[in-house]
């Protein structure tokens, strides 16, 4: 039983999980809003706000950390410098879930997930 786990494993591999959430980080700094499942977005809120924390300090070790997470120095230096500015004064809740449709192959739950 999982009571009290702390994280879902989304059927992946700790590494494909790392993966997973690094990529759509990047595409949710490109594009600012992307449509996932319930269970990733939810996921990806927990992992995404922690780099939003991170990069709100704007020093070089943040920028150190935050590009060993996503691997993309545009990304990184676009979260540092254009996306964490944003929410100096906000203490957290820099993205919102919207769930959307079913998805028809496998009726999965489907949402957006975008920045604030």
């Amino acid at each position: 039983m999982r009571h009290k786990h702390g994280y879902r494993k989304l059927g992946r591999t700790s590494s494909h999980r790392k993966a997973l959430f690094k990529n759509m980080s990047i595409a949710l700094i490109k594009s600012g809003k992307i449509e996932t499942t319930v269970p990733k977005a939810k996921e990806l809120r927990s992992y995404f706000e922690k780099l939003i924390t991170k990069a709100r300090i704007g020093d070089f070790n943040a920028h150190r950390v935050i590009f060993a997470s996503l691997q993309d120095k545009e990304c990184t230096k676009k979260l540092i410098e254009e996306i964490a500015p944003k929410y100096k004064d906000r203490k957290g809740g820099y993205t919102r879930i919207t769930r959307t449709r079913i998805r028809r192959g496998d009726a999965a739950d489907m949402a957006f997930i975008e920045l604030v």
